[in-house]
């Protein structure tokens, strides 16, 4: 009986110990460097620096289908990492009980270094941004008031807050502010092409990739700019309106005539595996982008003065042309991005 007594004794103590490790954990800051191939961030990290428990509660959060009114569908379920967090193979995303979008669900990659994003540009700050998925009636469909009541009663969400916020606190705002950590650390910037800007060994191009990239400077930069692949403009690049849809881009948020139909520049980075293109899916290959660019731009008075020179609509390429330029684009597949075991959901 006394052994058994002192044995209390001495566990006791190191059980309170442990539950005071627990309570006191450290948050530990993550490194963020700004690759040097790669223009300054955009966002503004030091109002939100993150942190190793502020990326874990944004990951899980991310896909957690518990977020949507189905109990399903979660923002992974769009964004698949292995197709640059893309919907591969879906022309339009898919939401709750199956519903379907009218636009094609853009890749997440980079997006510290974007001022704004959706097609139409609807957000102007990454905390806000997946504010309008979470809501959308035909994409997540959730309840910000039922998706704090379940947090809150999730052990893990309790304890994840607790360690990745001050104030500990389960809040929308937190939950916002942890999404942007985890998407702030998406970053793609190892490819051959960024090893062949940094001038890094495996990025050497090869005759085609060059006159591909020549030919990209001079035919394709002027919107998809900087090593980010974009300048994240909003603009009419010629799509024939589908009647069905009539998706008036830009427009819808701005609602300024000088924006019909203008849709956010998309970056080329991973764009091998993001397919189906456009705001629409419209284009299965990539083969048929470059022919929409060569042959079927649809004039129409907001149609980006690029795509209209000299009375002549389009940007001219032979056969060879489009195959070195694919050979480019080619050079911009992040591998190890695409692979990372930090993003994963498993």
């Amino acid at each position: 009986m006394l052994k058994i007594k002192y044995f209390l004794y001495l566990i006791i103590p190191l059980l309170w110990s442990c539950s005071d490790q627990d309570d006191e954990y450290i948050n530990v800051p993550l490194e963020f460097k700004v690759p040097s191939n790669f223009p300054g961030l955009a966002y503004n990290i030091a109002l939100n620096p993150p942190t190793v428990k502020g990326f874990e509660l944004g990951k899980k959060l991310f896909y957690d289908g518990r977020l949507a009114s189905d109990g399903v569908v979660s923002c992974g379920f769009c964004h698949i990492q292995a197709n640059a967090f893309t919907h591969h193979g879906h022309t339009v995303s898919h939401g709750v009980d199956n519903a379907q979008g009218t636009r094609n669900t853009p890749s997440i990659q980079n997006l510290a270094f974007q001022t704004t994003f959706m097609y139409d540009g609807a957000a102007d700050h990454l905390d806000l941004q997946p504010l309008i998925p979470l809501k959308s009636a035909i994409e997540m469909n959730g309840d910000l008031n039922a998706i704090l009541k379940m947090m809150k009663a999730d052990k893990e969400y309790q304890k994840l807050f607790g360690q990745a916020f001050d104030d500990g606190a389960i809040t929308t705002e937190n939950m916002l502010k942890a999404l942007s950590q985890f998407m702030v650390m998406v970053v793609s910037s190892n490819s051959k092409f960024d090893k062949y800007r940094r001038n890094e060994s495996d990025g050497s191009f090869t005759s085609d990739e060059l006159a591909g990239y020549d030919l990209f400077k001079s035919k394709c930069a002027s919107c998809h700019a900087t090593d980010l692949q974009t300048d994240n403009s909003f603009r009419n690049n010629g799509l024939a309106v589908n009647p069905a849809v009539n998706d008036i881009g830009r427009y819808r948020v701005t609602e300024l005539a000088s924006d019909y139909y203008k849709f956010k520049v998309p970056s080329l980075r991973n764009v091998e595996v993001s397919g189906p293109y456009m705001h629409d899916g419209r284009f299965g290959t990539l083969e048929g982008v470059l022919d929409h660019y060569a042959s079927g731009i649809e004039d129409s008075p907001t149609l980006d003065p690029i795509l209209k020179q000299n009375g002549k609509f389009g940007i001219a390429l032979s056969a060879t042309e489009k195959q070195q330029i694919i050979a480019f684009l080619k050079t911009l597949t992040d591998n190890q991005y695409l692979t990372d075991k930090r993003f994963s959901e498993f």
